[in-house]
């Protein structure tokens, strides 16, 4: 396989809408770029933990692959999953560095997936929340052998052309990422004992019940609250434990959910809850559950991470 890296790009990018709309021509090479664009979103969604920062590198890699000779290329799906692999390792080092500086707790931006299950894979691996968190504490090229075997199905030999390591390297980067994520997670319950655990939750959270809600969590239950600083509700620390949590969700739970309309949506591949008041998002729960009860709590609040939620998802309920 011959893969190709271009030079700096040098031309415009389409829009999505212009990409999903025109058919392109054996000359621009927009036909060959439109075909994998929804893997390459998908490569770089899970890459990144951030739908804006993986629109912005699949529009990146339009560029380069509008600089790039062609006619050299001799598979170019290949080429441009190569080239969005590599920019986002590129971009998680200084991506990383933000987050190191990010007030509060940092959670992935969640994306509506009940159109679009998969995002662009095989499999719908390596999308949920609470592997997105996980897959955090992995190296960049960890991350990317994960993403690209577990969610996109690719052989060790093509982990290893993208990775430009041998092939052994990448079956141990595999590896590696696989027990790390095995380590940091309980077996998860199913989907729909997922959504069961979610509608309790909420009913309970609505009501400031302390029993039902301490009832619903493992004993080392967290709570993240991702506010990013410009939500001064959102608390600044992770909650942890059975009875601080119930506490702290209770303690909110006379004001807080006052005028708020929910909206059951599917993001990333489970349920979850959309929150608004008078039309606009105000915040989004998750969950992550298992055989013990409730892991984790995941709460967005931050306004430009609830912008990948469609607004025409938002109905009165």
């Amino acid at each position: 396989m011959t893969i190709a890296m271009a030079e700096e790009p040098i031309l415009e990018t389409p829009s999505s809408a212009r990409l999903d709309a025109e058919t392109g021509d054996h000359d621009d090479g927009l036909s060959a770029f439109a075909e994998v664009r929804q893997r390459l979103f998908g490569i770089a969604y899970r890459m990144l933990g951030s739908a804006a920062e993986a629109e912005d590198i699949v529009q990146d890699v339009w560029l380069r692959w509008q600089a790039t000779d062609r006619s050299v290329v001799e598979n170019p799906p290949a080429f441009l999953a190569t080239t969005t692999t590599r920019m986002c390792i590129n971009f998680s080092q200084s991506a990383q560095s933000r987050r190191e500086t990010y007030v509060g707790p940092w959670l992935p931006e969640p994306v509506d997936t009940s159109s679009n299950p998969a995002l662009g894979a095989e499999r719908g691996e390596a999308l949920g929340l609470a592997i997105l968190l996980l897959l955090e504490k992995l190296s960049p090229t960890e991350r990317a052998a994960y993403v690209l075997r577990e969610a996109f199905d690719y052989s060790h030999r093509e982990i290893a052309d993208i990775l430009q390591i041998e092939e052994a390297n990448a079956r141990q980067l595999v590896s590696r990422a696989r027990k790390h994520i095995a380590d940091g997670r309980r077996t998860p319950a199913s989907s729909d004992e997922q959504r069961r655990l979610l509608e309790a939750f909420i009913d309970a959270a609505r009501k400031g019940d302390l029993a039902v809600l301490e009832g619903l969590f493992a004993e080392d239950v967290v709570s993240y609250s991702d506010g990013g600083g410009v939500v001064r509700t959102a608390a600044r620390a992770p909650v942890t434990g059975r009875e601080r949590v119930a506490k702290f969700i209770a303690s909110f739970a006379s004001h807080f959910w006052t005028g708020m309309t929910l909206t059951w949506v599917e993001t990333n591949g489970q349920a979850s809850v959309l929150m608004s008041r008078d039309g606009v998002p105000g915040a989004f729960a998750t969950i992550d559950a298992s055989v013990q009860g409730i892991d984790q709590i995941m709460w967005i609040m931050r306004p430009s991470k609830l912008a990948a939620i469609s607004a025409a998802r938002l109905k009165i309920g």
